[in-house]
């Protein structure tokens, strides 16, 4: 598990060819907040703006060090790539606000957190308003979203079943131990 501000910084290279394409500046997530989608990789012009990206199938391997992609064409314009417009860059998740379907304020998306494969498993929080598990663990898994806040600007989650879902991990921590 990895956070997504994680691949920040790091550099792209082509398998093919071994050339460098960039550094990771931003990542782009489906609406449905349930994978990373693509790399950001910045934007060219200066009157008109052309942001570019790599989609996710196109990437190899999430290193440690560096992402690796299958070509070095692999960079396209939003404008050419449909699909990206239906996408949001992490950048632009960060700050959302979290609640429940009773509007108390849970707390705010600090970052996703990526699985190897690039599903997103989990949310951290940036801030907290709540006591309890929430506030001690700092992050919500994905199975405890209602709603992505695309439509209001907030994200409702299950609060009972996010709780509910840290006591089944506690438990099936300490049965290990």
């Amino acid at each position: 598990m990895r956070l997504g501000k994680d691949l920040n910084g790091k550099p792209i290279y082509s398998i093919t060819d071994g050339r460098s394409l960039g550094v990771v500046k931003d990542i782009y997530v489906n609406e449905d907040l349930y994978w990373m989608t693509g790399i950001y990789v910045g934007s060219e012009g200066l009157l008109k703006r052309k942001h570019l990206l790599i989609p996710r199938e196109q990437v190899a391997v999430f290193g440690i060090d560096a992402i690796l992609v299958k070509k070095s064409d692999v960079i396209v314009n939003t404008d050419e790539f449909n699909e990206a417009e239906k996408w949001l860059r992490l950048d632009k998740l960060r700050g959302r606000e979290v609640d429940t379907p009773g509007g108390t304020k849970v707390g705010s998306i600090g970052d996703v957190i990526l699985n190897t494969e690039g599903y997103i498993t989990g949310f951290t929080l940036g801030k907290v308003f709540v006591e309890g598990p929430i506030a001690t663990k700092a992050m919500i898994p994905r199975e405890g979203l209602i709603d992505t806040g695309s439509v209001d600007g907030a994200m409702t989650i299950d609060l009972p079943k996010v709780e509910a879902l840290y006591q089944q991990s506690e438990k099936s921590g300490s049965s290990e131990e």
